[in-house]
């Protein structure tokens, strides 16, 4: 404003708006709103100047200047699903062992009903038990891999990320290479190889092998499992309930198989715990001999004929030297 807007009087010296200080004939100058009373008044007495200031202990004030806080990375939801991960694994371990045993109770039940009535009670235990965790089992394993596979896509993206790139497969062919039946039998391995890049660890590296191994039987054996429900036989039906039991064994340990393979991706063992790197040292031989070897005594010699003649005096300490030795 160039006009004060009470008395319309100058605001500014006569000159350019936007001139530097330097060439400012003018300045603006703070007074308190009571200069003009305080200067018409009495002069103010000066009051006596009392002691220094001086602080008795260390000043604990200050001004609170705290470090900015990082910024919070954009929640993905990928993320959140493979957060839970580990524990859907163990989840996933504890619900096929569960039927793995309902079926061997169902085996024996069997087994027991070929010379026995069995109670009506048992059997409705045993019927409930095989089908409630033949469901859950199913279940828990297919929300366990979409965990996974939530986790690959994540870890790929890291990965790649870290290298300055992005990830060259799209997400939807991700998903349908690890869900797709038959297709998945391959595509998991490759994508698990590719993320651990060229110059992979070999602990890392033999995980992913071992693990895509254990997949491809793991899928046989439910093939052969599916199948062999299909039996006319009352013998092929109870190998096919013993085959049963077996293959939600083989799905447990593949679940804890599973659950070992990622971490060793991440550079953990079994428990979550870091894992240590152990270094290999050459071992050399030391400069100097420090024991020298016990030589057989060789009769004839003048050594031998004196410990001969004095064999009291150095018993004791011929003993002592080879023990030393």
């Amino acid at each position: 404003m160039h006009w004060c807007p009470r008395c319309r009087g100058v605001l500014l010296s006569p000159g350019k708006v936007d001139a530097p200080a330097s060439q400012r004939n003018y300045r603006w100058v703070a007074r308190r709103p009571d200069h003009r009373i305080r200067k018409a008044g009495a002069p103010a007495t000066s009051a006596p100047l009392g002691p220094t200031p001086r602080y008795t202990e260390i000043p604990r004030w200050g001004l609170l200047d705290p470090p900015p806080a990082p910024g919070r990375a954009p929640e993905r939801p990928l993320r959140g699903i493979a957060a839970n991960r580990d524990l859907l694994l163990v989840v996933t371990a504890l619900a096929f062992l569960v039927a793995a045993f309902a079926e061997y109770g169902r085996y024996l039940i069997l087994l027991r009903n070929r010379t026995t009535l069995i109670p009506s009670w048992l059997l409705w235990i045993s019927d409930m038990s095989v089908w409630v965790f033949g469901v859950i089992a199913p279940l828990c394993a297919l929300t366990t891999a979409l965990a996974l596979v939530a986790w690959l896509i994540e870890a790929r993206r890291a990965r790649f990320a870290a290298q300055g790139r992005r990830d060259p497969r799209r997400r939807w062919s991700l998903i349908l290479g690890c869900l797709v039946p038959g297709v998945n039998l391959i595509w998991p391995g490759v994508f698990l190889t590719e993320l651990l890049g060229p110059a992979a660890d070999p602990r890392a590296l033999r995980a992913v092998r071992i693990w895509w191994a254990a997949w491809v039987l793991s899928g046989l054996i439910l093939v052969g499992a599916t199948l062999w429900r299909d039996a006319s036989t009352l013998q092929a039906e109870a190998d096919g309930v013993s085959f049963t039991a077996f293959s939600n064994l083989c799905a447990a340990g593949f679940a804890v198989l599973t659950l070992w393979t990622v971490r060793q991706l991440e550079g953990r063992d079994l428990r979550g715990a870091p894992r240590t790197a152990h270094r290999w040292v050459m071992a050399a031989d030391p400069a100097e001999v420090v024991i020298a070897p016990v030589q057989p005594g060789v009769p004839g010699t003048g050594q031998d004929e004196v410990e001969r003649a004095n064999p009291a005096e150095t018993g004791e300490n011929t003993q002592e030297e080879v023990v030393a030795k």
